[in-house]
Parts: C-alpha cells; structure tokens; sequence
C-alpha cells in the first residue's frame, strides 16, 4: 500500500534527528537488516563529524553508537565521491578500535566494530546497489579451507562474553557499502525498502521493515515545525547545487584534458567545484566537505 505523505530524507536525519537516543529504534532497524539479528542501540556517542579544519584526522562519522554488547556502529552518509574513500573508511574502523583500548590493558576488550557507508553517488562496479565486507583467513594451497576457532582457549579472545564465535571474521569489522543512486527494484524485501527510503524517502504504509514504521512515526516533513521545514528545504538545495556543481566541474575538467588521471587533474577539478559552490553561497564548512579541500584553499579561491 503506497504512502503519499513526504519523509524527511535518511541524510539530513541523521544530522538533525537520528543522533538523539529518542529516536534510535530507525537506527537500529537499519542495523538489524543489514546484520541480519536484532540490534539494541545502549549510547550514540558524541558525532566527530564536525570538525574545523580538514586536516584534523579526527574521526569523521555522522553517527556512532553503541550496542548491548560494547560493539561499535558507524554509520556516515557520503554525499559526494572521494579518491581516498576506503582508506577513509579504514581509518574509522581503526580509530574506532584504537579508542577502545587502554595503556596496560589486554587486547581481549576490543569489540567489533560495524561500518555502514550510505553512498549518494555511483561507485565501483557490480551488479548490485549493497555490498557487504568481511575478513576471512581461507587456505593457500588449500582453496576450500577457511580458518576457524576450534578450542575455548582459541575463543576466548575473539569474545569473553560468549563462546559461540568460531571465525576470525565475528572480531573483525565489517563493512557494508550501500549506493542509493543505483536502487531501481520494487521494494519487497526489508533492504529493498530501506534502500526505497534511502533514495527517494518512500516509505509504505503497510511495511513491517525493522526501523521504517518508526521513521514513519518519527520523519516524517509536516510534523516539523515551520523553521525545521525551511531548514530542510535549504539543506535539499545545497545538496542539489553541490551535486550540480561536482558534475559541471568534472565535466569541465575532463573536457580540458585536467581529469586523465592525474593528481593535478583532481585537484583542478576540486578547486573549480569549490569555485561554483562558493558562487551558489554554500557555506565553507559544506564545500570543505563536499570537495576535500581545506577552509584555507577555499577562502583563497
């Protein structure tokens, strides 16, 4: 059964609505579909997402939280592409993991670490719009044989609270890539209509996704008030300019011989993307985020 009602997109919630324990039954939804077993959500910590200059390898996620079970939930929402995006994601899941863990303490206490990346552009290549990443340790000479945890004393390490886990990729992140823009299915199973709400904030009436009849309850854009909805709809303006922008300078800059591959080409190609979002009037902390640049290099254009 359709909804004609309009729901405030998963990328401006995240950064206005999401962050606050209140609402993380939508959040914790999305997790379960992609994990595949329910999620409780203990603490959304405090977002890193916000810093000043680019140079701050601080990490940089919209939303991190944490389980019942002490393991970490990172979810960012990527608007724009970036040439060093696994690396950036890496180093998340690594921060993450470093933060863990104290001077003199035993590795035992690390947990595992979810990282869930919502791309609004196209990326890579594969007949798919979900992508899911794991560590497995599998034979060299043996290509069938794949790594396992057979005694307690193996276990113990991988989780003191439980001793099912029996492969090293249950302690290690995982990483779930997941590209709106690529969706075009009719949404009938939980992650085809989260990936329906991702893309175009549709939402149907009758859904029994985990978090989707919670985010009916919670996003939807007339129950803001006035000032939320103008704040909004100028979000959903920059989002659009910015996107316009990307794509005019790339194509400009492939058009002058800039794009071919080499840095030079790149970084051409980021400077005039800042250029015209300045001229839109976006504001410098979004087009440092949007182009990889640092306020500096912005103000000096």
């Amino acid at each position: 059964m359709s909804d004609k009602r309009e729901y405030i997109r998963f990328d401006w919630a995240i950064k206005r609505i999401l962050r606050d324990k209140a609402n993380k039954e939508v959040l914790e939804g999305l997790i379960q579909v992609l994990i595949g077993e329910p999620v409780s959500i203990m603490e959304i910590l405090e977002s890193e997402s916000n810093k000043d200059r680019h140079e701050d390898k601080g990490n940089r996620v919209d939303v991190k939280a944490n389980t019942e079970q002490g393991e970490i939930i990172i979810v960012e929402v990527q608007l724009t592409k970036e040439r060093d995006f696994f690396q950036r994601i890496l180093f998340g899941t690594a921060t993450a993991i470093y933060d863990q863990i104290g001077i003199g303490q035993d590795y035992e206490v690390i947990k595992k670490v979810y990282s869930i990346n919502i791309l609004y552009f196209n990326f890579g290549s594969g007949d798919d719009y979900a992508f899911h990443g794991v560590t497995t340790f599998r034979g060299m000479t043996n290509k069938d044989a794949v790594l396992e945890l057979n005694t307690e004393n193996e276990r113990k390490y991988i989780s003191t609270e439980t001793k099912r886990m029996t492969s090293p990729n249950e302690v290690f992140p995982e990483y779930f890539l997941l590209i709106v823009d690529r969706f075009n299915e009719v949404a009938k199973t939980p992650i085809e209509e989260w990936m329906a709400y991702l893309k175009d904030g549709a939402i149907r009436e009758d859904t029994t996704a985990p978090g989707l009849q919670e985010a009916r309850r919670k996003l939807e854009y007339m129950s803001m008030s006035e000032e939320e909805r103008r704040a909004y709809r100028d979000y959903m303006v920059s989002v659009h300019a910015a996107k316009d922008a990307w794509d005019t300078a790339v194509d400009e800059a492939k058009a002058e011989g800039y794009a071919d591959g080499r840095a030079d080409g790149i970084e051409e190609a980021k400077r005039e993307n800042a250029r015209k979002m300045k001229e839109d009037n976006l504001p410098t902390e979004m087009i440092a985020k949007y182009t990889g640049l640092t306020v500096e290099q912005i103000n000096s254009l």
